[in-house]
């Protein structure tokens, strides 16, 4: 009888303590939540906090729904005390002062995030070291380059590089003279010949421009 009654006292208590919870947090708790929230400061067993729900459940003190094969548990709403309209303005104010603090949050997160992808795609301390080490090293190369080219004898003088120049546009001009020429002396030819283009100078031996990747300079 005493193991019995003690029983029913340790059933009662956690049947308590979970009304009582349940009705303070006013939202809907699994029975594994549950007694992950209370069993520390409790010491409630999950098979005591499973049996207490249900039992509440039954009573009708608090509310049971079933999600697939796990069932929530809430307080009845009809067994809350209802709210004042000053309660009910409080609370609002709450809820607008809490959604502020969230857009602020939001904002602030969404600022950082930018700041942490700035510096993601930054070098780094050790990184900028390195390059700077390069670019010196690069510079001095440079530099060394210069001298050599500045002391050497054998710049080509602006009489020089004209006189070259001159004879390039020369060239080019003959070559695209003679091309045009070869062109239509072929495209006669082509006229009255039986075979293809391409059969025709095969058998003559004739070798384009475009056969050996050579572009004909643009005229200047």
């Amino acid at each position: 009888m005493s193991k019995g009654r003690d029983g029913a006292g340790a059933g009662g208590a956690a049947a308590a303590v979970l009304l009582r919870y349940l009705r303070e947090q006013n939202r809907p708790y699994s029975a594994q939540d549950a007694f992950s929230n209370l069993q520390r400061e409790h010491g409630l067993g999950k098979a005591a906090v499973v049996k207490a729900l249900e039992q509440l459940a039954q009573q009708g003190r608090v509310r049971e729904k079933a999600y697939g094969k796990q069932k929530v548990y809430f307080a009845d709403q009809e067994q809350l005390p209802a709210a004042s309209d000053a309660e009910l303005r409080g609370l609002d104010a709450q809820i607008a002062a809490l959604c502020g603090q969230v857009q602020a949050l939001q904002q602030s997160c969404r600022q950082m995030e930018a700041e942490l992808k700035d510096l993601s795609s930054s070098m780094t301390t050790p990184e900028m070291a390195k390059e700077i080490k390069e670019l010196k090293r690069d510079c001095e190369s440079y530099t060394e380059k210069l001298e050599r080219m500045k002391s050497a004898t054998n710049h080509v003088t602006p009489e020089e590089k004209e006189k070259v120049c001159s004879e390039r546009k020369l060239y080019c001009r003959e070559w695209r003279r003679r091309k045009r020429m070869a062109t239509e002396l072929l495209d006669a030819i082509l006229e009255g010949y039986p075979k293809s283009k391409k059969q025709f100078f095969e058998e003559v031996g004739i070798e384009t421009d475009e056969e050996h990747n050579v572009v004909l300079p643009a005229a200047v």
